[in-house]
């Protein structure tokens, strides 16, 4: 039988497929996604699972003229094959390619470049709003695809809450791929406690309990069985309705998102019905790969993967910085019990499921609920405990005014940890952490320091979790650094203090962060050339220690410095800053990134573009040497 996939070169070709084709075109598609994720790498779990709804949108409603949005937009791969995208998807998230996002430079078919959870109602409310004003509303519908955990932030729920109250023309699809909407202790637990513990549903289920009891006794404990079995179906049937019509939602589901005819019927039926709507969709995280769809979380997000068929990835572990993270808390846990871990959505990612496994009671995950993870550290912290916060650089300014008033300002002893700092890769411009030195420098009390290997991480979180009495910030990269984990520990962290990494005659590098391993290398380059190259680990953003930056400034003519940041406000501008106000008088030399989103791609191509390669650093220096 030929195959159907080469034939779809838009939506166009899409719609003339039969409901048989369109079921083999959904098998046909994942094995693609399958291929080219092992490849490139990408978030595998989450777009298996929704490959028969993205077909049944398209086949049902006529994007681009209606406007599809996708929460996150991790999801967004087969909605990027059927677009006429489908020759580039082996180009998905490499350099130059197909972003692994929905992105408007790339199809009018990607409405909103989304990359964050939660913002997608909102956005799709402002378009249905838009487009009502226009007198469009009637001819184009909005669709918002949201689920994989973005129902549980906060701005999702304020965009349910005032797209019921507007009843403005707005369709929005959950994905509830298998995992409860709120966790069993949020909001919809408590609604839900408070229809069971009502005096009628309570006589009722009393008066049916008893019933059963005057049954004889082998036929008791089956129909009791059976009784509970049924109370519980109920209760999942119909509280989801009861919540989102409350709301001011017309609710449509559960249906089954891998049932092409089901969801077709329904999105037909839905699409010229006018006010707000839900429609409650259930599918599999991994659909079609078992070892994805056994680890859906491990399979969430994951780098290149050769011959993914042939693995076992049941025992796969995060490794290099976030391993060294998950295993040194699990560490200082055991001799502290104050220490408490929080993360908001980000326990795989961080390296955070051994200790979660050994610490339940200690470990929280908040969901993705940046703003409510920082808040929950403050209390933590006012009553006492240790409070640690994993979360990735590009996250962190989701909750950026509960760092600086309710953390900051009141100097609250809470260690952040910051993980997938620097260019991240193949993620793109909204996971690229290249904005956190900047944004965490200028924040009075704060300490932000950052390690360039695996063991100073441990050194720095070691001193950071024994000298918790303020804030902290710990920024590191993704994956691993230069060197594995060794037992000749480097010098102790001294606030503010940095170490000289190797002696130089008249100049230095100072890098900060993983850049020292760079400006290793670029001095080993430049010593072939008979440049004697000083290299200065600077570990500290802020504070920066008079004696030991004094010192550098009286040793060395020139200084360059080197980091994974943008420039302006970054560690370069910190030490311009610094000898500036204390008179002194050395020429400085920043390397860094500039202030632009970077677009996605490899990491080593990334760097050699934006002049942080070792090649590209040694031919800079060499000039600035020898004006």
């Amino acid at each position: 039988m030929d195959k159907i996939l080469p034939r779809i070169n838009s939506v166009a070709d899409l719609k003339k497929l039969s409901l048989k084709e369109l079921t083999s075109l959904a098998e046909e598609i994942r094995e693609e996604i399958i291929q080219v994720v092992s490849q490139n790498g990408g978030h595998l779990a989450p777009n298996l699972g929704v490959v028969e709804l993205t077909l049944a949108l398209h086949y049902v409603f006529n994007a681009p003229e209606d406007k599809i949005i996708w929460d996150v937009g991790h999801q967004c791969y087969t909605h990027k094959i059927v677009t006429g995208r489908r020759p580039l998807f082996p180009t998905l998230r490499r350099y130059q390619g197909l972003s692994g996002f929905p992105k408007r430079k790339e199809s009018p078919f990607d409405i909103f470049d989304s990359g964050h959870s939660g913002d997608a109602i909102a956005v799709g409310l402002g378009i249905a709003t838009a487009l009502e004003k226009k007198g469009l509303a009637n001819k184009q519908r909005v669709i918002v695809v949201i689920g994989d955990g973005s129902l549980s932030s906060g701005v999702g729920f304020e965009g349910l809450n005032l797209s019921g109250s507007l009843k403005k023309d707005i369709i929005i699809v959950l994905n509830d791929n298998e995992m409860s909407i709120a966790k069993s202790d949020g909001a919809l637990a408590t609604y839900l406690n408070r229809v069971i513990t009502g005096q009628v549903y309570n006589r009722l289920k009393s008066d049916v309990w008893n019933l059963l009891g005057h049954l004889p006794k082998n036929l008791t404990t089956r129909a009791r069985k059976w009784a509970k079995k049924l109370e519980e179906g109920l209760k999942n049937l119909f509280v989801p309705s009861l919540i989102f019509e409350e709301l001011g939602f017309r609710y449509f589901g559960p249906l089954d998102g891998h049932n092409l005819k089901i969801l077709i019927d329904a999105f037909s039926r839905i699409k010229n019905f006018s006010g707000p709507i839900l429609v409650h969709v259930v599918t599999k995280k991994g659909k079609g790969f078992p070892p994805a769809e056994r680890n859906p979380e491990f399979f969430h997000g994951v780098g290149p993967l050769k011959e993914i068929k042939k693995i076992d990835f049941g025992n796969l572990n995060p490794k290099g910085f976030s391993e060294i993270l998950g295993k040194t808390l699990l560490t200082l846990a055991e001799k502290d019990e104050k220490l408490v871990v929080i993360t908001p959505g980000m326990c795989l990612g961080s390296g955070l499921m051994e200790f979660r496994e050994k610490f339940p009671e200690r470990f929280f995950d908040c969901g993705i609920c940046e703003q409510f993870s920082l808040n929950f550290a403050s209390g933590l912290a006012l009553s006492g405990l240790k409070p640690v916060v994993a979360i990735y650089s590009p996250f962190l300014p989701r909750a950026y005014d509960q760092l600086i008033y309710n953390i900051c300002l009141q100097n609250l002893p809470v260690l952040f940890a910051i993980d997938r700092g620097g260019i991240v890769g193949e993620d793109g411009e909204t996971h690229q952490g290249i904005f956190d030195f900047s944004y965490l420098r200028f924040l009075p009390n704060l300490v932000v320091m950052a390690p360039k290997d695996e063991t100073e991480m441990r050194l720095m979180l070691i001193w950071a979790v024994e000298n918790l009495s303020f804030p902290i910030a710990l920024r590191y990269p993704k994956g691993g650094g230069k060197n594995t984990l060794h037992h000749n520990f480097p010098p102790p962290v001294e606030l503010g203090k940095g170490v000289i990494e190797k002696e130089g005659s008249d100049f230095a590098l100072i890098g900060i962060g993983y850049a020292v391993n760079i400006a290793e290398m670029v001095s080993q380059r430049l010593a072939e050339e008979g440049l004697s190259i000083g290299v200065i680990n600077a570990r500290f953003v802020k504070p920066l220690a008079e004696d030991f930056f004094g010192h550098l400034a009286r040793k060395y003519k020139k200084l360059f410095t080197l980091e994974e940041n943008v420039l302006p406000g970054g560690f370069g501008s910190a030490l311009l800053e610094f000898y500036q106000e204390r008179g002194y008088r050395i020429e400085i030399t920043r390397f860094g990134l500039p202030p632009l989103f970077i677009e996605h791609g490899e990491r080593e191509i990334l760097l050699k573009k934006f002049g942080l390669g070792v090649e590209e650093l040694v031919k800079e220096i060499r000039k600035h040497l020898f004006l």
